[in-house]
């Protein structure tokens, strides 16, 4: 199956593609996500927690750079996710780039995705729907940021990860609570809810909590971390709704 995103930010390329380069300020936009382990400059294991009822349940995956382009702002990555206690998983590839458009940007993600498991029992327009409110909503959280910490005069001062847009700047001031996790059942209902009228209804959103500072030194150490998070998030998201047939 695939999944189209796009969504634009009122700043220059760039600037957009560097800070979507930042694994600290782009995985504080995934709800209830972590970094684990940089295991070489293109491997990397990260952690999802997401809530189902009172239980919160763990999901890990392994998200691999296949290729990057710096120059044109382009990068593909493969990601895949696995529920810790059950046999629930989830596959996907996402292809990710950054262009100019008008005054600022726009950034594209397309993701091939594939599940295994209970999951499978949802159709693939609840799957799309579920899929698309978690990246949406991560999109809202980048293009605030990115738009918070963007210099009113239009410099090109750089992404460097201890200042401009990191720290106490304006871009990660509301992001510095640790992350919480996805309420999995609450996302599928008010997704049913909405087929079932229509979508009329109004749009819940999730939190956009960031993680602890405590990898904040790895972020030099990153390169294309928002394909990462974009894979794993379409990833831990329909491998949390297996989450629901798992504890029912």
């Amino acid at each position: 199956m695939q999944l189209e995103n796009s969504f634009t930010v009122e700043a220059p390329p760039d600037r957009v593609f560097a800070y979507l380069l930042d694994v600290n300020k782009i995985v504080g936009c995934v709800p209830g996500a972590e970094l684990a382990e940089v295991v070489d400059p293109t491997t990397f294991k990260g952690k999802v927690k997401i809530k189902v009822g009172p239980i919160t349940v763990a999901y890990s995956g392994t998200a691999r750079i296949a290729d990057r382009d710096d120059a044109n702002h382009a990068a593909t990555l493969e990601a895949d996710g696995r529920e810790t206690t059950g046999p629930g998983s989830a596959r996907a590839k996402a292809r990710m780039s950054v262009e100019a458009e008008g005054s600022g940007s726009v950034v594209k993600i397309v993701t091939d995705y594939s599940v295994a498991g209970r999951v499978a029992q949802f159709g693939r327009g609840v799957m799309e729907d579920v899929s698309r409110r978690i990246v949406n909503d991560m999109a809202a959280c980048i293009k605030a940021n990115v738009e918070a910490a963007e210099p009113s005069g239009g410099g090109v001062d750089g992404p460097e990860p201890g200042g401009g847009t990191g720290g106490a700047g304006p871009g990660s001031a509301a992001h510095v609570a640790t992350s919480r996790p996805i309420n999995a059942i609450e996302l599928l209902f008010s997704v049913l809810w909405a087929r079932l009228t229509g979508g009329r209804g109004r749009r819940d959103r999730l939190p956009m909590e960031a993680l602890d500072a405590g990898t904040a030194g790895i972020g030099a150490l990153l390169a294309l971390s928002t394909v990462i998070s974009l894979a794993l998030a379409t990833a831990v998201v329909l491998a949390g709704l297996n989450a629901i047939f798992h504890f029912m």
